[in-house]
């Protein structure tokens, strides 16, 4: 403290400058002098500067999606004590603009209370320039709020745009792999709601244009499939300009599946490296993928390919029936060698010369019936093989009608046959589905078994869906002893552990 006094009349002697002091018109402190007369500590009870904060407030919270409103109409993602919540909070007080904000932070609540407390830190000038710094706290209540995203899902008839899947066939395994994949990949997570069709398929409904556009992506990345968009107005306002549509997505996809027998025409075959016509679909993805029987040489038909010649399948899995082999011997390795021209060949499969049975006519028919099958590496005598019975079946297909006798093999081994109901019992492992309103009838439930089955079958396949161990499902040891220990199984290494809440109460939240 300085105080300023006269000057000395005394010649030679410097000025002393010096200040006074003042008692504190409430406590009677010695202090600096100011417009008020008083000490900090007494300022602070008189004056308040946070009179004009609010030190109870409330926030909104969607449940649904858990999002914080931020407003006046922004739904933001937030978790409990982040930068972004605290913005949300601070946005929520109107008097913080009169002070100077200093510090904030938050206090610790149990994060199922529904309170979310702010400690601020602020500065504010009072009485000419004298500036105070206060600290308090402020309670947020948080209150439940259905955000609009929640309310047009919760609606279920509120949409803008329709993405229809539907696959012309017998066989729905194809449609499976799909459901799969998108499961696989989240592509739903943006659908308002997913409904199945009576006719086969699904529907997929969404709030934006720009969502239904992203899933026929990626439909059309996984599968060949044929897409035709319509439009329809809504409504249309003159003063302003603008239109209100419906779009809808129509959505074909390829009628074959794994497993069924296709007949090539001759611009086709020329294309894929002189394939027979006659070929087995091994695996429908982004191509079809055949395969030659009798020569094991391998093509694919790529999306464009496909429907600038379209095929439809002559012979569909459902028509397989049951052959007992009585003989197998391996085709030497230089037949199977490919010629100048001939597309290449699957080195994965085995070729053999194959004497089969009906199992229908096992013990009353001694005739032998030869067939050449790539499926040397898993067939020995005694075994059960699935194939198609060419010379019974009524096949109506232009293509099919021109071939020679001569090129029409009299049986087409597909697979080899395992007990289904020991395979079914012994299935410790699940998936899952986007929807579960699908009418469970006889030939759906046949279809989803046999895709339960490639994936046992097929390794590649199972890298592209997600497998999960189903816990309370036990094998009876019997069961155990009856398995062929050839048979395809998936181990568990490639099964996800499902969540599981065993707790009510974090159940319930």
């Amino acid at each position: 403290m300085e105080y300023i006094g006269q000057s000395s009349s005394a010649p030679g002697m410097d000025q002393v400058s010096t200040k006074n002091k003042i008692l504190c018109c409430e406590c009677g402190v010695p202090i600096e002098p100011n417009p008020s007369n008083m000490c900090v500590a007494c300022l602070r009870t008189h004056v308040d500067i946070t009179a004009n904060i609010p030190k109870q407030a409330v926030i909104f919270f969607c449940r649904n999606c858990e999002r914080y409103l931020n407003p006046p109409a922004e739904w933001v993602q937030c978790s409990l004590e982040s930068k972004e919540l605290l913005s949300v909070c601070l946005k929520r007080l109107k008097g913080l603009k009169e002070v100077k904000l200093v510090d904030a932070g938050f206090i610790w609540t149990e994060p199922h209370s529904k309170r979310i407390k702010v400690k601020l830190t602020v500065h504010g000038e009072v009485m000419d320039g004298v500036v105070l710094q206060q600290v308090f706290v402020v309670e947020f209540t948080v209150n439940n709020q259905m955000c609009n995203d929640c309310h047009r899902t919760e609606a279920k008839d509120f949409w803008r745009c329709l993405v229809q899947v539907r696959q012309k066939s017998l066989n729905k395994k194809t449609l499976f792999y799909l459901e799969q994949m998108i499961l696989k990949h989240k592509a739903h997570e943006n659908t308002l709601g997913i409904k199945p069709s009576p006719s086969g398929g699904l529907d997929f409904y969404y709030a934006t244009d720009a969502h239904a556009r992203k899933m026929v992506d990626f439909v059309q990345a996984v599968l060949p499939v044929k897409v035709t968009n319509s439009k329809k107005l809504i409504s249309h306002d003159i003063h302003s300009n603008s239109y209100n549509y419906k779009y809808s997505y129509a959505i074909d996809v390829v009628p074959i599946s794994k497993g069924s027998l296709i007949c090539l025409n001759k611009k086709l075959q020329q294309q894929l490296g002189h394939i027979s016509p006659v070929c087995l679909v091994t695996k429908v993805a982004n191509a079809i993928h055949l395969i030659d029987p009798q020569t094991a040489q391998m093509a694919e038909v790529q999306n464009m390919a496909f429907w600038k010649n379209p095929f439809e399948a002559i012979c569909n899995p459902k028509q397989m029936v049951e052959f007992v082999v009585m003989d197998v011997d391996i085709v030497r390795d230089q037949e199977k060698k490919a010629f100048p021209g001939q597309g290449p060949v699957s080195f994965r499969h085995l070729l053999a010369d194959v004497w089969v049975v009906k199992a229908s006519e096992l013990g009353i028919n001694e005739n032998n019936i030869h067939a050449r099958s790539h499926l040397g590496h898993l067939l020995k005598v005694g075994d059960s093989v699935m194939g198609f019975d060419l010379r019974e079946a009524n096949i109506n297909n232009g293509e099919f009608e021109k071939l020679k006798q001569d090129a029409i093999p009299d049986i087409l081994l597909v697979k080899k046959f395992y007990d289904k109901s020991v395979r079914k019992q012994r299935r410790n492992w699940k998936l899952k589905h986007l929807t579960e309103d699908i009418a469970l009838d006889t030939d759906i439930e046949n279809d989803y078994n046999e895709f339960l089955e490639d994936l046992e079958e097929d390794a590649d396949m199972r890298q592209n869906v997600n497998i999960f161990k189903d816990s309370s499902k036990q094998m009876p040891v019997d069961v155990n002893d009856m398995a062929d220990p050839s048979e395809p199984r998936i181990t568990l290494e490639e099964m996800l552990d499902d969540l599981v809440l065993d707790d009510v109460e974090m159940a319930e939240a």
